[in-house]
């Protein structure tokens, strides 16, 4: 069997978060996904509520340190990327756009990515189409087709016997990332000095 290496960006803000949930849901029906394709997948889950004073420090100075470092590295080794953040404000929370703010530009370039959004309510589920799905395409991504927005209701209405959409599109979202990532050669592990920036990058130019 051959291996991939799927990663998992979570912007939730508490412990637990419903945010969280959906992430790990998504990851499942990948995993499940590609195990039937005969390939075994490992997945790695960054929790940025952990990364936030990172994330701000590389902001002001430019350089990523410890755990952010890590992390900016494991994006780079991923086959493919499942991206969840809450709905604030109509749109994606400030902390999940800072995090992408600071992704080199080429790093997701033709990278397979399965979006994900969750929020109070269903009226914010248009937010998955209008704000994430731009951010992605703008990083020239391969986002699949199925997004998945989650409302507080969807998780109540799983254990009873409310007709309840958001298993199957779960589902049907963790099948087109696993079929993109099983279309792609296994990323390349990251080279020692692959981290290190150029002059030119230390001079400003």
């Amino acid at each position: 069997m051959s291996d991939r290496s799927i990663v998992v960006v979570s912007a939730g803000l508490s412990q637990p978060s419903s945010t969280r949930l959906l992430a790990d849901r998504l990851a499942d029906a990948t995993v499940a996904e590609l195990a039937q394709r005969g390939i075994t997948a490992h997945v790695e889950t960054l929790e940025l509520r952990d990364l936030a004073h990172e994330v701000v420090n590389m902001t002001l100075t430019g350089f990523a340190s410890g755990p952010l470092r890590a992390a900016l590295d494991t994006v780079a080794r991923a086959d493919g990327l499942i991206a969840v953040s809450p709905v604030f404000s109509a749109s994606y929370s400030g902390l999940f756009k800072s995090f992408v703010d600071v992704l080199d530009k080429d790093l997701l370039v033709g990278r397979p990515v399965l979006l994900g959004a969750t929020g109070g309510t269903a009226r914010h589920s248009l937010a998955l189409e209008y704000a994430l799905r731009p951010l992605f395409a703008y990083l020239r991504a391969d986002v699949v087709p199925t997004a998945v927005y989650a409302a507080t209701d969807d998780w109540a209405d799983a254990g009873s016997d409310r007709v309840n959409p958001l298993p199957d599109r779960i589902r049907r979202a963790g099948r087109q990332l696993a079929e993109e990532v099983a279309d792609r050669e296994p990323s390349a592990p990251a080279g020692l000095y692959d981290a290190v920036p150029s002059f030119e990058d230390l001079l400003g130019g």
